[in-house]
Order: structure tokens, then C-alpha cells, then sequence
């Protein structure tokens, strides 16, 4: 497995992180949502590099979103969390590396 980023930056020793939020917001307030978070990882917490985020709505038509984070532990992702509101943080997983279908060729 890989330590990369898909914009091909090359890992900087940060564990990196799936954070699984539900939000308390509707799908047009979410733009709102997610520039305090830029803000707040700017202004606040320097070390997170937003890398992306994959954004759904489940059965029941409940915002979620699956963000990957790199961040110098999981207490710093909460502590992002709980400044940003909105959502609560369901799961947080370190993740363990990374692959694309081309690590298995055929």
C-alpha cells in the first residue's frame, strides 16, 4: 500500500484519517458548512490538510460525508469537529494506506 496524494504531494509523516459526519444542516446550507471548516483549520488548526470529501445523503435523507483529513492525531480532528458544529462525528479511522486498481494488474 501507498502513502500518496492524489494530487501527487508526497507524504509529510501525517497519519491520515476517514471522518464519518452526519449533519444537521440541508444539502444547500453544506457549502456554508464546509468553508468554516476550511476557516477553522486555517485560523486554528495549521497541522490538518483537508484532502477531500465524499458527500451522500443515506435512506432516510441524512447529509453525510466520508472526509479525509491528514492530521497529527485523531484528537485533533475531533477538537476541529467540535469547533465546526453542524454534524456529529460518527467514526473516525486511521487510515492504513492506499490503493487504486492499477496495484493489481491482471
Amino acid at each position: 500500500m501507498r502513502q500518496s496524494f492524489e494530487d501527487g504531494r508526497e507524504d509529510r509523516g501525517l497519519p491520515r484519517y476517514v471522518i464519518e459526519r452526519t449533519y444537521d444542516v440541508d444539502e444547500d446550507e453544506l457549502p456554508t458548512v464546509a468553508t468554516r471548516s476550511k476557516r477553522i483549520a486555517v485560523e486554528q488548526f495549521p497541522s490538518i490538510v483537508w484532502e477531500h470529501s465524499h458527500v451522500v445523503m443515506d435512506a432516510d435523507g441524512t447529509l453525510k460525508s466520508f472526509c479525509i483529513y491528514g492530521a497529527p492525531d485523531e484528537d485533533t480532528v475531533r477538537r476541529h469537529a467540535e469547533m465546526l458544529g453542524n454534524h456529529v462525528v460518527d467514526h473516525v479511522y486511521e487510515i492504513g494506506g492506499d490503493v487504486t486498481p492499477d496495484d493489481f494488474p491482471l
